[in-house]
């Protein structure tokens, strides 16, 4: 935590009395919880942004459609809309934000859809598709609908329970939630990460009984895409290449980069930033834009020399009984 944002400590105090007694009110069913007799699976963090849950999504949507008909939920950060809204051909990112409309260009059928009403957005879907299996992105802390599986996560590097409540730390909800989780993904960790470190990191996070955990990493292609070819990361070595990120933490991006020697100028953003018309025209006189799929979505249609590099969720150990887990979660529910 910066110096500075210890000062900010007497307002994470109100924020957090203001959090545990939402929490407490949907504890004792002051408030309600919704459930639901068919798959629902969340899939969040206590913290604001950056633990991969969009390439987590990404990897439970393609294990589930080989066998169910799955849709994704979200809220549609910065979207220029409002309701419900299902993704469609015609669709657009302004109109349902960046990840949602990555997930429906990727991930061939599976249905996509955003509802800042949670529980709304399930009905909606229900109703016109009648999906198999539901999962909820980013929607930890929407306790109005109560998830038959709740998939947390959180960095190797970032542990929850090292942070603080905001503005103070990064945390917007209590550390004590994490005991709604039934599975806690550690994410990004480096691919050699050891077995001594994982257990460490597990008796900090001071596991419950009924809690499994599992760490991941992040494997990033050789290759970078625009829409219309594909090159080698290793053929980049002689451009002048601009790195555009706006997602919340592009680190381990720009270490991947370094690591294959590659020079570059770095232009870093906030999260989700909806880009300008000066920022746009800036980045067009630029010789190479490299950028994150995610970025990329917002900024394809308006530059014709930027780049991505798609990257994928990898297991450090015990993948087949995560896909195992999931599986049998669906299919009992179902």
């Amino acid at each position: 935590m910066r110096r500075w944002r210890k000062l900010l400590l007497p307002v994470s105090w109100i924020y957090g009395a203001i959090i545990f007694l939402r929490n407490y009110l949907f504890d004792i069913q002051f408030f309600k919880s919704v459930s639901y007799d068919f798959p629902v699976i969340c899939i969040g963090n206590v913290s604001v942004g950056g633990t991969g849950k969009t390439p987590m999504t990404e990897y439970i949507a393609t294990l589930l459609r080989k066998k169910y008909k799955t849709a994704i939920l979200s809220r549609g950060y910065k979207r220029a809309s409002k309701g419900f809204v299902l993704a469609n051909e015609n669709i657009s990112v302004e109109k349902i934000g960046d990840e949602p409309f990555q997930y429906f260009k990727k991930l061939k059928g599976v249905a996509v859809a955003v509802d800042e009403d949670r529980r709304h957005g399930i009905s909606e879907l229900k109703e016109v598709l009648h999906p198999d299996v539901i999962l909820l992105d980013d929607a930890f802390q929407h306790r109005k609908v109560k998830a038959g599986l709740n998939i947390l996560l959180t960095m190797h590097n970032d542990l929850y329970t090292n942070d603080f409540l905001l503005p103070a730390g990064n945390l917007r909800d209590l550390k004590s939630q994490a005991k709604r989780a039934d599975v806690i993904l550690v994410t990004k960790c480096p691919l050699d990460f050891s077995s001594e470190n994982q257990q460490q990191i597990i008796q900090q996070l001071k596991v419950q009984p009924n809690q499994k955990v599992f760490f991941t990493g992040i494997n990033y292609k050789n290759e970078v895409f625009s829409n219309t070819s594909s090159l080698l990361v290793d053929t980049l070595k002689e451009k002048e290449i601009t790195v555009v990120t706006g997602i919340a933490h592009p680190e381990p991006f720009l270490k991947y980069l370094s690591e294959k020697g590659l020079s570059f100028k770095h232009y870093k953003y906030p999260d989700h930033h909806n880009f300008s018309a000066s920022e746009i025209e800036g980045l067009k006189e630029k010789d190479f834009v490299l950028t994150t799929e995610k970025d990329f979505v917002r900024l394809e249609k308006q530059l014709d020399n930027v780049y991505y590099m798609p990257i994928e969720t990898t297991f450090l150990n015990n993948k087949e009984m995560f896909d195992a887990l999931v599986l049998d979660f669906v299919a009992i529910n179902s």
